[in-house]
């Protein structure tokens, strides 16, 4: 009988300690989205979830950085859920992918967080302005199927070279970020957008397609022979 109760009062804390942990790191994601990552201070973020105890946040996250990596991971492995099935349908499919179906796979995966509680679109949105893209998210670890998707490119766009196809790949993935962030601020703001948001995303999807396979510029020292 004690056994269970001290096993029951431990799950209880647990699940106390969770759900503070998860209630901080939405009130990060709002904050640092609405004032910018470095402009937070960590007692903001603990006094915004509720929190009265100062070092709570140290507690549960350690530095600013942990709690951006934490965020980043939380709702980049939602989007990883719904991209894997794509992703497996691309590779496992009888028809051979083309680049729309590449970046849809992409961006698609990334607008499920166009959603009234969820601020994780600006959030990025901002994190990238700051750090100049996604290069720094090397040690965030949220599954493989963007990279997947990004070694699919070269077979599909062999006419690109290499190297302008690499940085190609990263103006799709930061416009991505930046164009979804302003769809869901237009609707906060204005309630109405200049078309259904299954059409804008579409439509963005198709633009950026295009953007992957447009000729090189002849007086771009890259546009050699393809890679």
């Amino acid at each position: 009988m004690r056994r269970s109760s001290a096993r029951t009062g431990g799950e209880r804390k647990n699940n106390r300690g969770e759900a503070t942990r998860q209630a901080i790191l939405l009130a990060a994601e709002r904050l640092f989205a609405e004032r910018g990552i470095s402009a937070v201070p960590l007692r903001d973020i603990g006094l915004a979830a509720g929190q009265r105890n100062h070092a709570a946040v140290q507690y549960h996250f350690g530095e600013r950085e942990e709690i951006v990596k934490a965020i980043m991971e939380f709702r980049g492995a939602q989007s990883e859920d719904h991209r894997t099935e794509t992703v497996t349908d691309l590779l496992l499919g009888g028809t051979v992918p083309t680049l729309q179906d590449v970046v849809s796979a992409f961006v698609r995966p990334l607008a499920i967080h166009i959603q009234p509680d969820n601020n994780y679109l600006s959030f990025l949105s901002l994190y990238i302005t700051e750090e100049g893209g996604y290069e720094s998210l090397g040690d965030v670890h949220t599954g493989g199927s963007v990279i997947t998707l990004r070694s699919l490119l070269g077979r599909l766009a062999p006419q690109v070279p290499e190297a302008v196809l690499e940085e190609r790949w990263w103006v799709t993935l930061t416009s991505a970020v930046h164009a979804l962030a302003r769809y869901q601020t237009s609707q906060r703001k204005r309630a109405h957008l200049p078309a259904d948001i299954d059409v804008l995303i579409e439509d963005l999807v198709m633009y950026l397609s295009a953007g992957l396979a447009a000729p090189v510029a002849e007086r771009d020292p890259r546009a050699g022979k393809p890679d």
